[in-house]
């Protein structure tokens, strides 16, 4: 895990571009999953270029805080279990290390973070999800128009914070004021079922957040997305 956030380090230093391409044709949704600590000196390059790219028209962003770099100097207070465990799982459907910063495009391909040439790549030849997600505010809460799928899915609904910066005490970071992007903040199991077109009644994000429902087979790969700003 650290060999390799320190091959990110390496890589960060030339990996990232001055100017970010265009989005794929049509800006159909991409899903981009970074899984990022504030305890890890190779993570801010990944953080930056994940603000980047979520500025684009159908890129769908999500950055997991993980909590195995928690022991080492300074606590991410953005860090989770739940991300790490995420993490887990995708690393062990596409037989990839668990190491940061890590990027998951579409559920279905991880590289280095920070790496931008590998994730314009992954970006450029991601499969289009194709189940249409619709995800909506009501007066109750939420709703989500989710489309038939050809196999059994599983939904997920993250609340995030768009941005925030964090000025770290200690650790590899230590000193430095960070500045991070669609931060999940909390994120909940939505429903288990055979892909049959389906209306979801869910929770509000909490004031200032936004959310993202995720819709997955089995497999993990992103089948449908919606995103729904703060």
């Amino acid at each position: 895990m650290r060999r390799r956030a320190l091959l990110a380090a390496s890589l960060s230093s030339f990996a990232v571009p001055a100017v970010i391409r265009p989005a794929r044709a049509g800006a159909v949704p991409v899903v981009l999953e970074l899984f990022t600590s504030q305890g890890c000196s190779s993570c801010p390059p990944a953080d930056a270029l994940l603000g980047r790219l979520v500025r684009r028209s159908g890129v769908i962003a999500l950055a997991w805080h993980v909590d195995y770099w928690d022991g080492l100097g300074w606590r991410d207070p953005f860090a989770s279990r739940a991300a790490t465990e995420r993490q887990r799982a995708y690393a062990a459907r596409l037989g990839a290390e668990v190491y940061t910063p890590a990027l998951v495009i579409g559920g279905r391909r991880m590289e280095v973070g920070s790496d931008a040439e590998a994730i314009e790549a992954a970006i450029a030849t991601t499969p289009v999800p194709p189940v249409t997600l619709g995800l909506r505010r009501t007066v109750d809460g939420l709703v989500a128009e989710v489309g038939a799928a050809p196999t059994r899915v599983m939904a997920t609904l993250a609340f995030y914070e768009p941005e925030h910066a964090t000025r770290i005490g200690a650790g590899e970071n230590g000193g430095r004021h960070l500045t991070e992007y669609r931060i999940v903040r909390t994120a909940q199991v939505a429903g288990i079922w055979d892909g049959t077109a389906r209306r979801i009644t869910l929770p509000s994000p909490p004031p200032g957040q936004g959310a993202v429902l995720l819709v997955q087979s089995d497999d993990l790969a992103v089948v449908g997305a919606a995103d729904l700003p703060a």
